[in-house]
């Protein structure tokens, strides 16, 4: 059909059809959205396998996400916070860190991880850049934070075996120096 005869069949304006043409991404409102669902039940087989079809190919497909994790580094003067996590029999001490939710903000996923996983309150005071984690393959966003207060405490110990604050000066004892992003150590070299 035409976009005069689509809309003579549905009782819309033809600037209604032409807008949907434009725009397929355009939500009608509900009384449009009745008509239209209506109009493709009373269509015959044939008319709706095309109308399923069509839609696949004109739908825009979502773009994927890579897998983005917030990490915070916190310094309280000379030491910074670890946590100490376990996968199967590996244990290993990393920076507190979190998944960043499609849209979320990875700088409020810093600081409220390390709260759910230490007790620590921090604020963030530098994006430290990001990268592809080497290992994980997971888009990785680091920032260095100051403490602000709170005990060091395990808060999930589902995830975390140990919480502690290490002295930044002996940081290649709890994490391989190679395993570091380098602007964490330029950062916390610039504290010690």
């Amino acid at each position: 059909m035409t976009q005069e005869e689509f809309a003579g069949k549905l009782g819309v304006s033809v600037r209604s059809v032409a807008a949907w043409r434009a725009n397929p991404r355009m939500v009608p409102q509900p009384e449009t959205q009745r008509i239209l669902d209506t109009t493709l039940g009373l269509a015959g087989d044939a008319v709706r396998r095309r109308f399923i079809h069509l839609s696949r190919i004109a739908a825009p497909q979502p773009e994927a996400q890579a897998l983005r994790v917030a990490i915070a580094v916190v310094r309280r003067g000379g030491d910074v916070l670890l946590v100490c996590r376990q996968d199967g029999d590996d244990i290993a001490w990393q920076f507190p860190a979190g998944i960043v939710k499609p849209g979320g903000s990875a700088s409020k996923v810093a600081v409220r991880e390390t709260l759910d996983e230490t007790g620590v309150h921090c604020l963030v005071r530098e994006h430290l850049g990001e990268r592809l984690h080497p290992v994980t393959r997971a888009l990785c966003d680091y920032f260095i934070c100051d403490y602000v207060h709170g005990e060091a405490v395990n808060g999930d110990s589902s995830e975390n075996v140990a919480v502690a604050w290490a002295p930044i000066a002996e940081l290649s004892r709890f994490i391989p120096t190679d395993r570091i992003y380098p602007p964490i150590l330029n950062a916390l070299e610039a504290t010690v």
